[in-house]
């Protein structure tokens, strides 16, 4: 039985070292609108569906731990605008692996009844060393219901109208984290005692022109937290 929330979703966000580029190659893969005051922040039909492309100085060095999956009807037109294939589909897998620009891994998932581009965003799926423990920490944040695989590979939250996707997939890997995740998203929250309580740390206080919290949630997994106005 899901619980009332204790955050909502506010944005997706994705660290580029070419902001631009990025955000160029997202707004054409997902259909997301560049905002008329700053391209690299994109918008949908809800303010849920944001995402925000952000400039860092560090380039990426590791598999990204945290990964979108789109559905598209075709690859052809993620590699018409600077996808590559990183794996195709086989025996073990039904979908493409692919990498961005800046080689962000992302896998897309081909239905044929869709148009070649747009495609839509599908999940977020993160690498863990306990998925179940993760999934059901998100989902007491969310108020949603983790649900297990049933050969206990994975674990994920039905989005449910409350993510603006379909689900949050927690898969477990051998490798531990490394490096900053190059994938984020950021939560609104009453209060950020409300997630500390909870066991997520806090990096850095709001200060500067930072006027939100960065935080981590049990695994060390980067997010920003927001506290709403009363």
């Amino acid at each position: 039985m899901s619980q009332p929330p204790v955050a909502t979703w506010h944005a997706l966000c994705l660290d580029a070292s070419d902001q631009s580029r990025l955000a160029e190659f997202w707004s054409t893969a997902l259909g997301r609108r560049p905002d008329a005051d700053d391209p690299t922040h994109l918008v949908g039909e809800a303010e849920a569906e944001q995402v925000w492309v952000d400039a860092v100085p560090e380039p990426k060095s590791a598999k990204n731990r945290v990964h979108l999956d789109v559905d598209v009807g075709d690859i052809d037109g993620l590699l018409s605008i600077g996808a590559t294939v990183l794996r195709q589909p086989d025996e073990e897998i039904s979908w493409y692996v692919m990498a961005d620009p800046e080689g962000g891994e992302f896998c897309a998932f081909v239905r044929p009844a869709r148009a070649s581009l747009p495609g839509r965003l599908y999940e977020v799926v993160v690498d863990c060393a306990d998925p179940y423990a993760q999934a059901d920490w998100w989902a007491q944040l969310f108020g949603l219901v983790a649900e297990r695989e049933p050969k206990g590979h994975f674990a994920a939250l039905e989005g449910g109208g409350v993510l603006p996707f379909d689900y949050l997939c927690f898969v477990p890997v051998p490798e531990p984290k490394t490096t900053k995740n190059r994938v984020h998203w950021d939560v609104t929250v009453a209060d950020v005692a409300l997630l500390t309580a909870r066991g997520a740390r806090v990096l850095r206080e709001p200060g500067g022109d930072v006027s939100w919290h960065v935080m981590a949630d049990p695994e060390g997994n980067e997010f920003c937290a927001f506290t709403a106005g009363p």
